[in-house]
């Protein structure tokens, strides 16, 4: 399994050797409230619609001033607006009241915010502040699963399978090159895995 997953890093690294963060973002409030956004959400929408909400406000002192309403009418096209614009407004209230006007650095005070779980505090610990974390989307867990490195019936057990046989170093950048790869090589549907660089080699 560890010669396998070193292989795939290979092929991994031979691709992407640079990982930009595909969603935009000026710091870790803004990361933030594009991940909550990103949820069942490609980040392309998201990307589009960003801009809009944070010309309105870009800080959690601003983003608690607009009302709920006026938050999901600009961010409508990302689905499940009613519940993401009441997470975005109540984080951003909770960041102000009880974090200084920070996003907190730990999973345990993230994972506390309305809307926000265990894989978004991931991409923000990763993404934001550079702390070790291998975020899990549903992705990353049919890609591990296809590829014979997990056998997890959820993204919590691949994410234990994968953080076991990846080095800790390379995991903030290794999830982010999982994501590329799978959309330009392993599709969900009409996947060739005979022109897949990993499946052709590893596919189960």
């Amino acid at each position: 399994m560890r010669e396998k997953a070193e292989d795939i890093q290979r092929i991994l690294d031979d691709l992407y050797p640079e990982t930009p963060i595909p969603l935009r973002h000026e710091d870790a409030y803004t990361l933030l409230v594009a991940v909550v956004l990103s949820a069942q959400c490609t980040d392309e929408r998201v990307n589009q619609i960003t801009p809009l909400l944070y010309k309105r406000a870009d800080n959690p002192a601003d983003m608690a001033k607009v009302p709920v309403d006026e938050i999901r009418e600009i961010i409508k096209p990302c689905g499940l607006s009613p519940s993401k614009s009441k997470a975005i407004s109540e984080l951003s209230k909770i960041i102000i009241e009880k974090h200084g006007g920070q996003v907190p650095e730990s999973f345990e005070e993230l994972e506390a915010l309305p809307g926000v779980g265990h894989k978004t505090a991931s991409v923000v610990m990763s993404q934001a502040f550079g702390h070790p974390a291998f975020p899990v989307d549903t992705h990353i867990h049919r890609l591990a699963a296809r590829w014979g490195l997990s056998s997890g019936k959820n993204v919590e057990q691949t994410e234990r399978d994968l953080k076991a046989i990846f080095p800790e170093a390379s995991w903030n950048k290794l999830h982010l090159q999982i994501i590329y790869f799978g959309r330009q090589y392993c599709p969900a549907r009409g996947h060739k895995p005979e022109e897949c660089p990993i499946c052709s080699k590893y596919g189960v």
